[in-house]
């Protein structure tokens, strides 16, 4: 299976993910000391990858990946749709190779679904919990350094929607960046005669909605609101700008608050937690000898 993302260079992932575990470059590294001293070089094995808990799968590609970088002719059978729902007890690859290969390669290849389907299974728990058909589910920049494209990967297949992927594709103007400007009104002016194409404010009071319009917003993120004051908030994004500009709600969102914070009016929540605080999902991989 064919596996690209823009931005995302797999065959470099996998490549220092395994010399991280082998210990490259280390004194005595390089080497999987226990498959070597314990397992003949022409053993094989077969294995299966299987869901241990109800779970959104994603990574699944990238664990094809890693075994394939050790043995470029092992057979795999990938048997569930990235973003898919799993069951408990579902199969998901199946694979036979170089015994060796497989189990050195087995913990990053797991490690990485298990991080990536925690992910997209969290993200999809809240997409159901909102239960809206006019609000969509956003991730935010709360990633781990290096894992950014793969974990806003995995929200996709969660059924959210990436925010913005970093500091260069949209201006976010926080209260530390009002704070130097002096208002709102002048820090969105300031990136507007900047020629910023997408300007994202953040507000935390109704009094700062109109002087970020005015200056130039295109989209509003209202933070730590309750839902009456994101109606309220809403309300006066439609009546000032006609409803061009979208609305997203932030801060104090979880599976209990999401469905009334989305039924606001808001086109937009966001949630940290996806990537930040995700549990990794209950995947595991047995294997045979053959």
């Amino acid at each position: 299976m064919t596996f690209s993302l823009i931005g995302f260079d797999l065959d470099t992932f996998v490549r220092d993910t395994l010399a991280e575990d082998l210990g490259e470059g280390l004194p005595g590294g390089g080497r999987d000391v226990t498959s070597e001293s314990v397992i003949p070089a022409d053993a094989r094995f077969s294995g299966v990858m299987d869901s241990r808990d109800p779970i959104t799968v994603a990574g699944l590609p990238i664990a094809e990946a890693f075994f394939r970088a050790l043995d470029p002719e092992m057979e795999i059978a990938i048997l569930v749709e990235e973003g898919a729902k799993a069951d408990a007890g579902t199969d998901l690859m199946r694979l036979s190779g170089n015994a060796r290969a497989m189990l050195t390669a087995e913990r990053s290849a797991l490690n990485t679904v298990q991080h990536l389907s925690g992910i997209a299974t969290m993200a999809r728990e809240y997409v159901d919990a909102m239960d809206s058909e006019t609000c969509t589910l956003l991730d935010t920049r709360k990633t781990i350094p290096g894992l950014r494209h793969l974990e806003k990967y995995a929200t996709r297949m969660g059924g959210a929607q990436n925010h913005r992927m970093g500091l260069w594709d949209a201006a976010m103007i926080k209260d530390n960046h009002v704070g130097v400007a002096g208002s709102v009104g002048e820090a969105v002016r300031r990136a507007t005669a900047a020629g910023v194409e997408h300007i994202i404010c953040e507000v935390d009071r109704l009094d700062q909605i109109e002087p970020a319009l005015e200056a130039g917003a295109h989209h509003l993120l209202l933070d730590n609101m309750s839902p009456d004051v994101l109606r309220e908030a809403v309300g006066m994004v439609a009546r000032i700008t006609g409803g061009r500009v979208p609305c997203e709600a932030s801060g104090g969102i979880n599976l209990d608050t999401i469905a009334a914070k989305a039924a606001s009016g808001v086109q937009y929540c966001s949630v940290g937690r996806l990537t930040q605080s995700a549990p990794a999902a209950d995947i595991g991989l047995d294997f045979t000898a053959l």
